[in-house]
């Protein structure tokens, strides 16, 4: 049923009327917390819920912000009432407090004011990823062994060979070897022995000259590729250390008889695989390497060479790297002309 808009505004006073009595009666509640016995509490009612309540009432000449501002009275007049009596943790919000201004986003290529002095952090972004190591080392010609062969590590070493031999099919590659073959430092199995061979035959492949050197130390596998360098241009370091041993396989675990002895088969095709490529790179018999290799064969650099894995030892003063371009052959090179 239609409602006139005084009867409205009526009821509203009324409710406001109740309102009003409530804050004083908590006020007095927290003015006096002997005497009730009550924790002093804040009762105050939103500006964006009075204004809520009050959007459907018609909008008399000075109603509505009179109302508000006699709430803004009894919140502040009742929260300095409870500050007094109330001892505890409290949060003042002073308007005359300074605060510091954010300053305005300008988007760019806008064409807006402000729009140079507008920061942006894509704007100290790199352009391209920096470069790693592997990488650095790659525009060198280097190529380093640094892990035990796994297939991850495998898969880098064939592909840098191959790239590098797409840029430069004259120009020498190095190997440098630090690596502990398909097993961990103690002696756990990591790889397959197929690793390296898989290697061998990517050195075998490429049309450039490979010059292996060992440093740190050379294992099983590891061993057999630094001895697979190009002749006369394989080197160890002053304190390298090299070491032959048997093909070893992982644990084989719950299998059957007949699953035993096909992998004893593979086992044995993959030692004689590794003799056979020792046998051509050293220059021994597979049967004295089959002696030799029946128990681990460490090797200084001195016993390595007399062996046959190794051609020389590198010294400070001996450099087997290619000449470095100096300053002016590169300016020469990219067509600069020096005043």
């Amino acid at each position: 049923p239609f409602v006139p808009a005084g009867r409205r505004i009526d009821s509203y006073h009324a409710s406001y009327e109740s309102y009003v009595a409530n804050i004083c009666r908590t006020d007095e509640e927290n003015s006096q917390p002997e005497r009730t016995g009550t924790r002093p509490r804040i009762l105050a009612i939103e500006r964006s819920t009075m204004q809520t309540r009050t959007a459907s009432l018609p909008r008399a000449v000075g109603v509505t912000n009179r109302i508000h501002a006699d709430n803004r009275q009894v919140r502040a007049r009742h929260s300095c009432a409870a500050a007094r009596e109330y001892e505890g943790p409290s949060i003042v919000h002073d308007a005359s407090l300074w605060t510091p201004t954010q300053p305005a986003i300008v988007a760019s290529g806008t064409g807006a004011p402000g729009e140079a002095a507008a920061t942006s952090y894509d704007n100290h972004k790199p352009q391209s990823p920096p470069p790693d190591l592997p990488s650095l080392l790659l525009d060198s010609r280097i190529v380093y062994l640094g892990m035990p062969l796994v297939p991850a590590v495998t898969e880098l070493i064939i592909a840098e060979l191959l790239i590098l031999q797409h840029q430069d099919r004259n120009k020498p590659i190095y190997l440098y070897i630090n690596s502990t073959g398909t097993t961990r430092a103690d002696g756990e199995t990591v790889g397959f022995e197929t690793e390296g061979t898989a290697i061998y035959d990517a050195m075998s492949f490429v049309r450039n000259e490979i010059h292996t050197v060992g440093v740190g130390v050379a294992i099983g596998q590891a061993c057999m590729l630094l001895s697979a360098g190009e002749k006369g241009k394989r080197y160890m370091l002053e304190h390298a250390t090299a070491m032959l041993h048997q093909p070893r396989c992982p644990p084989t675990g719950a299998r059957q008889a007949i699953e035993v002895d096909i992998k004893w088969k593979e086992v044995l095709a993959q030692k004689n695989n590794m003799l056979e490529i020792m046998s051509r790179t050293t220059g021994h018999d597979t049967k004295k390497l089959e002696e030799d290799m029946a128990r681990p064969l460490y090797m200084q650099p001195k016993d390595a060479i007399r062996y046959g894995i190794v051609d020389g030892i590198i010294t400070p003063t001996e450099n087997i790297v290619g000449a470095v371009k100096s300053a002016e052959q590169w300016d020469k090179d990219a067509g600069l002309v020096r005043a």
